[in-house]
């Protein structure tokens, strides 16, 4: 099942994940206009390419250990830490360890819905 644009209760084991690379799934949850929350699912070795768009993202780690590049600074990330990827500035990682990553976006990411 797909997530409903406005829904005030999304229930994640409801909800499909889509391929969003190798390696990777994306489960679009909770979004209006103005802000979209999405949880991808990454298995050891996969690469989220560097990109950039015109949203602001804050990306939380539920789970698992991966390296970030923000822009030209690189770290290794784990559960509990966050990354402020502001619109426009390229980023992207290499999963370490399994795991989960939570995006929260602003705007919506209408790319991810259609």
């Amino acid at each position: 099942m797909k997530t409903i644009k406005g829904a005030r209760w999304v229930f994640g084991n409801d909800i499909d994940r889509e391929r969003a690379g190798e390696g990777v799934e994306r489960q679009v949850l909770a979004y209006a206009d103005e802000m979209m929350c999405v949880a991808n699912h990454f298995e050891k070795g996969a690469v989220g390419a560097m990109h950039s768009h015109p949203h602001t993202q804050i990306t939380y780690i539920v789970s698992g250990e991966f390296e970030f590049t923000i822009g030209e600074e690189k770290h290794i990330v784990r559960a509990g830490d966050t990354m402020l990827k502001q619109n426009g500035v390229p980023h992207g990682c290499v999963c370490l360890e399994a795991g989960i990553v939570l995006d929260c976006f602003n705007p919506m990411r209408k790319d991810f819905i259609m």
